[in-house]
């Protein structure tokens, strides 16, 4: 059987380059290659595009982007061609894609800019599409929307650069402190600050600003925080729920990616009645925004059985390890079948 070209991008112009070259580095590794032939594309963190032959290990250890193993590549946006276009010296050489499969964290990647180029190009995606993955991005119109299918959500207020300098000292007091401050659209949380007073928020504010051009300051929800594993299109299927116990503090970057003062428990440690809550509350989140493929919705489970949204990732961490694969892995699905599952859900296969 004709194994099917599945373009993996990785890398990219973000601030969590490095976690996308982790999670793509372990999706290359258990790729099915029966059944797909990976097609690597690195994104530098200038932006530039190369098609990577080298060794996968140079991924890892993000030593992959130099001349011997790369050439510079961009995608063809010719719908009917769902070519990537590889610039040898001498000549272009046309190499066919069947689906992209984007381990592109936070901006630039996961934010719905790169999957409007492959949309336009006509080649299907693994996982969301552009507007889902947009509006995913995006915590206030993603709130909103959740808001609307029936959901939850955490209240809170926006701020924008050019807005009263007062507004956001007024409004603060009104949610009540402690307060998280964030970026409207970033990932891992870059820029995000839990502030325990009136005097911690002007470089709360400062910090969210560096990472977008919105900032929203929302409620703290007294509770645990929980996510559920989300794949499928129409018909849904929904990982375990997990739950994260944190020391002190909140889950912030280090703790995502070291897990030095949490612990991550899969299944949660809450009452039946509640996971199947909180699964029905991630596959209405999922549907609401649009997701298609695979998502991870985190929640909040309130001290008052609350269950509450947060956000939802659509390129969620991708290592064997990562929350995702774990929580699909805990109701029998492997990580192995997870990668065949949402590149066939993209690629009709």
């Amino acid at each position: 059987m004709k194994r099917l070209n599945i373009a993996i991008l990785f890398g990219g112009c973000s601030p969590e380059y490095s976690v996308s070259l982790q999670s793509a580095y372990s999706v290359i590794q258990y790729i099915d290659t029966c059944k797909f032939m990976p097609v690597l594309i690195g994104i530098s963190p200038k932006g530039n595009w190369y098609r990577f032959e080298g060794d996968h290990e140079k991924i890892a250890s993000d030593t992959w982007c130099n001349p011997s193993d790369c050439l510079p590549a961009a995608i063809s946006p010719d719908r009917e061609a769902h070519t990537l276009l590889i610039f040898h010296p001498d000549k272009v050489v046309k190499l066919p894609i069947g689906a992209a499969f984007l381990i592109l964290h936070g901006k630039n990647g996961e934010d719905g800019t790169v999957q409007g180029l492959f949309e336009m190009a006509g080649i299907p995606i693994v996982g969301c599409g552009t507007l889902a993955s947009a509006l995913c991005m995006d915590k206030d119109r993603a709130h909103k929307l959740a808001h609307a299918a029936g959901v939850q959500v955490p209240a809170s207020f926006i701020l924008k650069k050019n807005m009263d300098a007062g507004i956001a000292p007024a409004q603060a007091e009104h949610l009540g402190y402690p307060l998280f401050i964030k970026p409207v659209r970033a990932g891992s949380s870059y820029g995000i600050t839990k502030v325990a007073d009136r005097h911690g928020l002007p470089a709360a504010i400062k910090l969210a600003f560096e990472y977008d051009n919105e900032v929203i300051i929302e409620e703290t929800i007294k509770g645990i925080e929980v996510g559920c594993a989300v794949m499928g299109n129409d018909e849904l299927t929904a990982g375990e729920v997990d739950e994260i116990e944190l020391s002190d503090g909140f889950f912030d970057f280090t703790e995502k990616y070291t897990l030095k003062t949490s612990t991550i428990h899969v299944p949660a440690r809450i009452p039946k009645e509640k996971v199947k809550e909180i699964k029905q509350t991630a596959k209405t989140i999922y549907q609401a925004l649009g997701c298609r493929g695979f998502a991870r919705v985190d929640m909040f489970l309130s001290a008052d059985g609350k269950v509450i949204f947060n956000e939802v990732n659509t390129i969620p961490g991708f290592t064997a390890h990562s929350r995702y694969p774990n929580m699909m892995k805990a109701v029998g699905i492997s990580f192995e079948q997870v990668i065949s599952r949402v590149i066939e859900l993209a690629a009709g296969v």
